[in-house]
């Protein structure tokens, strides 16, 4: 996510490293590279040379603590200014009425059904909501089709008239539809084009006009950089929206759509698509994602992504097992199948600090468990069980179930010891306080 613009960044306060004291010479070249490293991620200009001018002028005023370099001064500043730029705090989405009403709007191909889905996926499993899709194109065949399928995916329900040619009257029949079912929350998909006409606006205008919806979002690809901003400000003129979807901003995207879109718009980032999958949807935070940009990591998201998956009941369990020496493969394999379930593996080690830089030329797979899972599910349930019990000619049989080498199955029975005398050792008190003294004073060990 934003590497370029990282790694760019990075370069440009490299001006201050070494550097007793911000000067204005110092810093206006600082500027210098920080401009030409945002216009390069395709943020617009005007918005580009404000924001250098006043880190500037921030920087110039600031007295320099004895703690505190030039350069981290300046990246704090650089920092807060980012998140700034971004809206600065994280806005909520609005769910008023009964039934809450939220307009989807966009392109063609920004991922606008696709969102649908992944917001009501969000609503369901985080706000607790009943969510009804309902199905607006009626120009596309295959719009409804698809609508359907995500319906299915996220376990929702989707309203359709494929008969009907009236996004108005279909969109009003959804709702008293909602009404009658009890459900809270209707979730409007609307048709889109592959650039911006008066009849696609016209539409979305009198869709809004017809239901007054709660919140209307716009869905724009990250991808398309200034074109996105300018599409959505054209969007904002004739619609005026709550706020903004930004989708794919886990591929290759320069970020200009992201830095820019708020200042330009005047309305905030509410969400972000980090990839394919229906649960890939996050809210936006602009202060955490500063902080990813200058290469910070972001550990808050990161906890919460845990948090999502932790199970306090299966956690006291563990423990137990834990403390006995009890912890075995199924149990491996339960933490591995929580860590999946908390998102992309690459991206999951981007929000740890320092790390996003070092696995920016690693290629993690999405299945890189892959492996590991099917050495696991190549054993028997005594091996899983009492994993001492896995001799040599087990290690063959179950390289050759799970289409590896013994090598493998070695490795991972070696690391799976080393893992459980590690879990044993911070679960026993007494020894990590001798090792904690073993370390006092003696810097050779720690290395």
């Amino acid at each position: 996510m934003f590497e370029s613009l990282s790694e760019k960044l990075e370069k440009s306060f490299k001006v201050l490293k070494g550097q007793g004291q911000i000067t204005e010479i110092n810093v206006a070249e600082t500027m210098k590279e920080i401009r030409r490293s945002l216009l390069d991620a395709d943020v617009n200009f005007k918005i580009a040379k404000d924001f250098t001018s006043t880190v500037k002028e921030k920087a110039l005023g600031e007295n320099v603590l004895t703690a505190v370099s030039p350069g981290q001064l300046l990246v704090k500043i650089t920092k807060d200014e980012l998140s700034n730029l971004m809206g600065g705090e994280a806005e909520d989405i609005n769910l008023v009425g009964k039934p809450a009403v939220i307009l989807m709007a966009g392109l063609q191909g920004s991922g606008k059904t696709t969102h649908t889905g992944k917001l009501a996926r969000f609503l369901k499993s985080k706000r607790g909501r009943q969510v009804l899709l309902v199905a607006c194109d009626v120009y596309r065949p295959a719009a409804i089709d698809q609508l359907e399928v995500v319906g299915e995916q996220v376990g929702c329900e989707v309203y359709s008239e494929r008969e009907n040619q009236d996004p108005v009257a279909i969109a009003k029949n959804a709702i008293k539809h909602a009404e009658s079912k009890g459900i809270n929350t209707v979730i409007v998909d609307t048709a889109g084009r592959l650039a911006v006409d008066e009849q696609m606006m016209d539409e979305i205008e009198a869709i809004k006009k017809g239901i007054f919806p709660s919140e209307t979002l716009f869905v724009v690809d990250s991808m398309t950089g200034q074109d996105a901003v300018n599409t959505a400000k054209s969007f904002n003129e004739r619609i005026n929206f709550d706020g903004v979807i930004l989708t794919k901003l886990d591929g290759d995207t320069r970020g200009g759509a992201a830095l820019s879109i708020r200042s330009v718009v005047e309305k905030p980032i509410k969400f972000v698509g980090l990839g394919e999958k229906m649960d890939a949807l996050d809210v936006f935070h602009p202060n955490r994602m500063a902080d990813r940009i200058l290469g910070m990591g972001d550990i808050v998201s990161l906890v919460e992504k845990a948090q999502e998956q932790y199970d306090e009941e299966e956690a006291r369990r563990l423990q137990k097992k834990i403390a006995k020496n009890k912890f075995d493969f199924n149990d491996f394999l339960g933490q591995i199948q929580q860590i999946k379930k908390m998102g992309n593996v690459k991206d999951l080690m981007g929000m740890i600090p320092g790390m996003g830089k070092a696995m920016k030329d690693v290629d993690i797979d999405d299945d890189a468990f892959q492996g590991i899972e099917a050495i696991i599910r190549s054993m028997t349930k005594e091996e899983r069980e009492n994993p001492h019990v896995i001799n040599g000619s087990r290690r063959t049989r179950i390289a050759a179930g799970a289409g590896t080498t013994v090598t493998e199955v070695n490795k991972l029975l070696k690391q799976f010891e080393e893992m459980r005398k590690m879990m044993r050792m911070f679960n026993d008190k007494s020894k990590m306080n001798q090792m904690m003294q073993s370390m006092k004073g003696a810097p050779g060990k720690m290395g």
